[in-house]
């Protein structure tokens, strides 16, 4: 599982226990989501078929620092392997996700979403500095206590871009992925 919703991630199974217990922030200089066009988001939300061409956009703080996504991890014992197996316990992390902003963002592109939301109806839960310590703090085990933390950041810190379909491939790797483009790419919003 890669994404924790905030509204319910202190109720689900799970979650639940790494939420009060196994925290950590997941740094980030941007993220990578892709737009689909409006008809095409209505078959998404409805369970048809989806277009096979989106186009991707990098989100980034609009100042070029690092952020950090507010996180879980869990320890898994693989219990087909012997205890003293080097691969007998697993580390995996979870990113918390909230609703996605519908504000302007900081920076937007010159056509295309002006908003978070207008790209994708979800979004990583960004964690400012002045929450980083009580994020991370173990002594901290109240889900009410803990749930305040989870309020999204203060609107217009990230920008969002267009790039590449490349990005869309695994195969494909290297800094020309995150090269902004003037526009998105032709065939991949209309």
């Amino acid at each position: 599982m890669i994404n924790a919703r905030a509204e319910t991630v202190h109720e689900k199974p799970s979650y639940r226990r790494a939420f009060t217990t196994r925290r950590c922030v997941l740094p980030a200089d941007g993220y990578y989501e892709w737009v689909t066009g409006e008809a095409e988001r209505e078959l998404e939300v409805e369970g048809k078929k989806k277009r096979p061409r989106k186009q991707p956009y990098f989100v980034t703080p609009a100042d070029g620092s690092v952020f950090a996504m507010a996180g879980l991890y869990e320890f898994w014992r693989d219990k087909t392997l012997p205890d003293e197996h080097p691969l007998a316990w697993w580390v995996t992390c979870s990113v918390i996700t909230t609703e996605a902003e519908t504000a302007p963002l900081a920076v937007g592109p010159k056509e295309g979403p002006q908003a978070l939301a207008d790209i994708h109806p979800r979004m990583p839960l960004m964690l400012t500095p002045d929450r980083w310590d009580a994020w991370l703090d173990p002594a901290r085990t109240d889900v009410d206590d803990l749930r305040s933390l989870l309020e999204p950041p203060p609107h217009g810190l990230m920008r969002a871009y267009p790039v590449s379909t490349a990005v869309s491939s695994v195969k494909n790797n290297g800094p020309e992925l995150l090269k902004e483009l003037e526009g998105p790419e032709e065939g991949t919003l209309f």
